[in-house]
């Protein structure tokens, strides 16, 4: 038997074509008896017609699915998992991602807005591979959308970030609880929402703690492995017993300096890292106390807030329903701020004096 056509299951049912097509495809617009919807479906199975998906879509207004669009995200060493939290929340909900990674360029994200939207997504996550805040593609406006690891400024879009005045207030914390008082931070010296905002959570720490906040504990380094080598002899001259760093790569460079000048950790300085990436914190000797960014929830509420979105009526600022959206004032949405893990291995050293 060739291929089972619309036309062959509205003849075994008994009813029209049109019938046939908006029972399959669940258009509610159009009051079908529920014994006809159940019958006409009963057949398209028992003869094994697929229907289209696209026309499908068309007729319930909705396509179950969401697109994903990343600069690098899928491409990173450790970020991946955005994704895997975003496809199991939207599995979760009987929605399918549709993930593309442009890499940064424009073309490629230009054709992906394009396929997505003439696909009718039922919204759109937009992934940046580090935090930071970013000009959203115009695309974005013409679909329920959400910022994943990035914001814009302005909040016209809602934004699921990591929590980096937390994490840095959680390194910091892992160091003072075992006793040590004076603790430096190697930091990257640019200004980015991870370097501001640890360096926050880092005084605030010090401040629950009654320690001042001291500019010279705190040591500027790129946040590689050769900015933490390169940052070792600042860090000894502070007097630190212990040192929160960036990020795990600047932890390794510190470990390796330590070494060459016969220095252990934790039994000389006490470090703890950020971002576990596994790759490097889990396999440093001693393994490495870290925060974690909070990858995977990140994906898993990027697409929940999207979906809650999608279902929440249009309403004005006294509180009303409303349909008139282009009436009322824009939105201004503050990020969705996601707290980072602190994980425990064997880089702390309780400090006696």
């Amino acid at each position: 038997m060739g291929k089972v056509t619309l036309q062959d299951v509205a003849k075994a049912a008994g009813v029209s074509t049109a019938t046939a097509s908006w029972a399959i495809n669940d258009n509610k617009n159009v009051r079908i008896p529920e014994n006809t919807r159940r019958k006409v479906r009963n057949v398209a199975e028992r003869l094994g017609y697929h229907s289209n998906a696209f026309a499908r879509s068309l007729a319930r207004g909705k396509s179950d699915l969401i697109g994903f669009i990343s600069d690098g995200v899928a491409t990173s060493p450790f970020a991946g998992r955005v994704i895997q939290g975003a496809q199991d929340e939207a599995w979760r909900n009987g929605k399918i991602l549709l993930v593309v990674d442009t890499d940064g360029n424009a073309t490629i994200e230009r054709k992906a807005f394009s396929f997505m939207l003439e696909h009718q997504v039922e919204g759109i996550i937009y992934s940046s591979w580090v935090h930071r805040a970013i000009t959203p593609p115009d695309e974005l406006e013409r679909t329920t959308s959400v910022l994943v690891n990035c914001f814009d400024e302005s909040g016209r879009f809602p934004a699921v970030v990591p929590n980096e005045v937390q994490g840095g207030q959680s390194a910091t914390e892992l160091l003072l609880q075992a006793g040590h008082r004076r603790v430096a931070f190697v930091n990257e010296p640019t200004a980015s929402p991870a370097s501001v905002g640890r360096l926050e959570g880092y005084r605030q720490a010090l401040a629950a703690h009654g320690l001042a906040y001291d500019p010279a504990m705190v040591v500027d380094a790129t946040a590689d492995q050769e900015g933490g080598y390169g940052a070792a002899d600042a860090v000894l001259k502070t007097g630190a017993t212990a040192v929160f760093c960036h990020n795990d790569r600047t932890a390794m460079g510190l470990y390796d300096a330590l070494r060459e000048r016969g220095l252990r950790v934790p039994d000389d300085l006490s470090i703890v890292g950020f971002d576990n990436q596994e790759v490097i914190s889990a396999h440093l000797h001693p393994a490495l106390t870290t925060v974690g960014l909070p990858q995977y929830d990140l994906g898993v509420l990027g697409v929940r807030s999207l979906l809650t979105l999608d279902k929440a009526p249009d309403v004005d600022y006294d509180g009303n329903e409303t349909d008139r959206v282009e009436d009322s004032k824009p939105h201004c949405f503050e990020p969705l701020l996601v707290n980072c893990p602190s994980v425990m291995r064997d880089s702390i050293r309780t400090y006696r004096g």
